[in-house]
């Protein structure tokens, strides 16, 4: 059955991703000037440890599982939804772009806008307000704070987010380059939850690599409650060391326990009872 549910999720994402471009119209919209300000840091200062932005966007994306998890428990609205609570991460070496996905709560066109367009939620004022010029301890404090968003563009040139609100019918793709704006359009979305495709930079290739990604999980996100799967290149080899073939195989990379992690969950992490590290829902 695990697998089952593996392959529909798989196809739910990359559909998500294949069709979000049909007919859309942009709507552009202006950050906040704390969050121009944290953007401009991120990407000329802030770059001593680049790969705690996987740690914060898997955080991000536990929170919003763990969100949805507990209003199926405890709000008559969603107990009938149906979903498997997992994370998914795809690399893409020809287009140079990493995706991280879930399942989790999601996001309509407000949220977006609140959430990663202003310092209302992201805790941006309080980041800046707390700097101290040193590039290694100011980076620590990018979870902290609930900015652990915009680190992705650390790595990454450009930005989308692509996000349904569960319960919800329309989804909603937010894209940016880090310039003083950022676009929002109506798109297409099988499912709840959101995806997150980082554009990465030239000289970021290393996170286009399975084992690299799958050691900074090991070393920052193993403790995540919910799966995170991964497609991994598995060869084979004949008696003489040449190489015989080549499979594709979806695996968890993390400790999680795959599809039932949710039924042990009783209560809203400290995170959520305060607001989430994440500048959004997703």
């Amino acid at each position: 059955a695990s697998d089952v549910y593996k392959r529909q999720y798989q196809r739910r994402v990359h559909g998500q991703i294949q069709n979000r471009t049909k007919d859309i119209s942009m709507s552009k919209h202006q950050f906040q000037t704390e969050v121009t300000q944290l953007l401009d840091l991120m990407i000329h200062s802030l770059y001593s440890n680049k790969e705690i932005f996987l740690r914060e966007l898997i955080s991000n994306a536990s929170d919003a599982l763990d969100k949805l998890n507990y209003l199926t428990l405890t709000d008559d609205t969603y107990k009938a939804l149906t979903y498997i609570p997992r994370i998914d991460i795809a690399i893409n070496k020809e287009a140079k772009t990493l995706t991280l996905s879930d399942s989790g709560i999601g996001m309509n066109e407000e949220d977006l806008v609140e959430n990663l367009g202003t310092i209302a939620k992201s805790g941006t004022k309080s980041f800046l307000q707390n700097l101290s010029g040193d590039k290694k301890k100011d980076s620590s404090l990018i979870g902290q704070f609930g900015v652990g968003f915009y680190s992705a563009f650390m790595v990454a040139n450009k930005i989308e987010v692509i996000s349904r609100k569960a319960g919800e019918e329309k989804a909603y793709m937010w894209s940016s380059e880090a310039g003083a704006e950022y676009d929002i359009a109506e798109v297409t979305k099988e499912s709840h939850g959101t995806s997150i495709t980082l554009y990465l930079k030239d000289d970021e290739d290393e996170f286009l690599e399975f084992y690299r990604i799958q050691s900074v999980i090991k070393k920052y996100s193993n403790h995540i409650p919910f799966p995170i799967f991964m497609d991994k290149e598995v060869k084979e080899y004949d008696d003489e060391g040449k190489e015989k073939s080549t499979e594709i195989k979806n695996e968890q990379i993390n400790k999680a326990s795959a599809l039932w992690t949710c039924l042990l969950y009783t209560s809203p992490s400290p995170r959520d009872q305060r607001g989430s590290r994440m500048p959004s829902s997703a």
